[in-house]
C-alpha cells in the first residue's frame, strides 16, 4: 500500500527573524538553516534567537526527533532534529503520525528521493520545491513492524558506511599531525624555517577561461578534462575525477595544466586545494601551483590547509567571496630543507595508500547500501 506523504505527516514552515533587530539573535533557541544540516542528525546551530524573534517571524520551533527536509538552497537534504530547534525558510519540518509511519523508516525513504526533489526544484536565483511536491509524494507504507525492520537493516548498513568515513577522516587529520610533528605550527613557525613568498617557491598562475559565455556549447564536450572550483573543494586533497570537459575550441581559449599541479580555489570556495592526478584545464577562479619537486607541492598542499580558514574569513565579499593572485603570491611560506620535504611526502603517500583501501571498502559499502535501499522500498527486503 502507498499513500501521499501529506496524509501521514503534519508540516511546519520555517522563517528568518529580522536580522536588523539585534536582540532577536541574542536568545537561547537554536535556529538552523540548510547549511547547518551536514549529517543524519541536526543539533548544532550557528545562530540562536529569542522567544520574541519566534513570535515576530515566520520561523517555528520544532520538537526533537522531527524530520527536517531541505526544500530550498540544498534541496533534498534530510536529517532528524537532535533537539528542539527553530528552522529557516530553507527547511520544512515533517511531524509523522507515529501510529502509521515510523520516523526512521520515513527518513530512509526521503533520502532515496533526493534526485526527485532536485528535479522538481524551481526558481530563477534560489531553487526550491513547493509544499505540494512534498505532500503529494507517494510513500510505500507496510505495517509498522515491517517499517521498523526495514529501518533497522538500513541503519546497520549506514552505520558501517559511517565507520569507513570516520576512518578516512582520522587519516586526514593524521596528515596535519605529521606536518606539525616534523615542521611545527606553520602559522607560528617555531623552528624558524626560512620564510619565502609563496610566489617564489614555485610557479603560481591563474587558470585561463577567456571565452564568454564560459559555458558556450562549442567549448565543451571534448577530450580535455575541465576542473571547476567545486571539483577542488569537494576532493580529499587529490583531484581524481572531473564532471566537465573542453573541446578543441575550449582548450584553445584555456590552458592544459600537467598532472601534479596543485589547484587552489580563489572564488566562492577560498583556498581549497587538490593535486591534479591527470592533465586538466581550469578557469581563472582556480590558481595552479607547480614546483620542480613533487615533494614541495605536497608540502605546500598541507601547509595551505592550516591557512584555509583564515584566508576564507579574510576574503572580501561582493557577490561571492574571492581572493586575488597577488595575495597568494605574497603569503610567507616556511620552507624546510628539501630532504625534510621528501621525508614528509613519503609519509603522506603511505597514508594515502591506507586511504585508498578505505575508499575502496567504502565504495563497496555504498553500493550495498544503495542496493538495500532500492530493494527496501520495492518490498523486496
Amino acid at each position: 500500500m502507498s499513500v501521499a506523504l501529506g496524509s501521514v505527516c503534519r508540516f511546519l514552515n520555517g522563517g528568518t527573524p529580522d536580522k536588523s533587530v539585534a536582540r532577536f539573535f541574542e536568545g537561547s533557541n537554536p535556529w538552523i538553516t540548510s547549511a547547518d544540516i551536514t549529517g543524519p542528525v541536526a543539533s548544532d546551530a550557528r545562530s540562536f534567537i529569542s522567544d520574541e524573534a519566534i513570535a515576530k517571524s515566520a520561523t517555528n520551533k520544532v520538537p526533537k526527533d522531527a524530520v527536517l527536509l531541505v526544500t530550498r538552497t540544498g534541496v533534498g537534504k534530510v536529517a532528524i532534529a537532535g533537539r528542539d530547534l527553530c528552522i529557516s525558510q530553507d527547511i520544512t519540518a515533517l511531524l509523522p503520525d507515529q501510529s502509521r509511519v515510523a520516523t526512521s523508516y520515513l527518513v530512509h525513504f526521503l533520502r532515496t528521493k533526493k534526485e526527485h526533489f532536485v528535479s522538481m526544484a524551481r526558481g530563477a536565483t534560489i531553487k526550491g520545491i513547493t509544499r505540494d511536491v512534498v505532500a503529494e509524494l507517494s510513500v510505500p507504507l507496510p505495517p509498522l513492524p515491517e517499517q521498523r525492520r526495514i529501518a533497522a537493516i538500513l541503519d546497520q548498513a549506514d552505520a558501517l558506511r559511517a565507520k569507513r568515513r570516520e576512518a578516512l577522516a582520522q587519516l586526514d587529520s593524521l596528515t596535519q599531525s605529521i606536518f606539525i610533528e616534523m615542521f611545527g605550527d606553520p602559522v607560528v613557525n617555531p623552528r624558524a624555517w626560512e620564510l619565502i613568498p609563496f610566489g617564489s617557491v614555485g610557479n603560481l598562475d591563474r587558470g585561463v577561461s577567456k571565452a564568454r559565455p564560459r559555458n558556450a556549447p562549442e567549448l565543451l564536450g571534448g577530450p580535455y578534462p575541465l576542473i571547476q572550483t567545486g571539483d577542488v573543494a569537494n576532493c580529499d586533497g587529490y583531484v581524481r575525477d572531473h564532471t566537465s570537459t573542453y573541446s578543441e575550441a575550449g582548450l584553445r581559449q584555456s590552458r592544459l595544466w600537467p598532472a601534479g599541479t596543485l589547484c587552489i580555489t580563489i572564488a566562492a570556495n577560498i583556498a581549497k586545494t587538490g593535486i591534479l592526478m591527470f592533465d586538466a584545464c581550469f578557469p581563472d577562479s582556480v590558481v595552479g601551483f607547480t614546483a620542480s619537486q613533487p615533494a614541495t607541492v605536497e608540502y605546500v598542499r598541507v601547509w595551505l590547509s592550516f591557512l584555509q580558514k583564515a584566508l576564507e574569513d579574510a576574503a572580501p565579499e561582493s557577490a561571492q567571496k574571492n581572493i586575488n593572485l597577488a595575495i597568494l603570491r605574497e603569503l610567507k611560506v616556511p620552507v624546510p630543507p628539501l630532504a625534510f620535504q621528501h621525508t614528509f611526502a613519503t609519509r603522506i603517500q603511505a597514508i594515502e595508500s591506507l586511504k585508498a583501501i578505505h575508499r575502496a571498502t567504502l565504495a563497496e559499502s555504498d553500493a550495498l547500501f544503495a542496493s538495500l535501499q532500492h530493494r527496501a522500498f520495492r518490498g523486496e527486503l
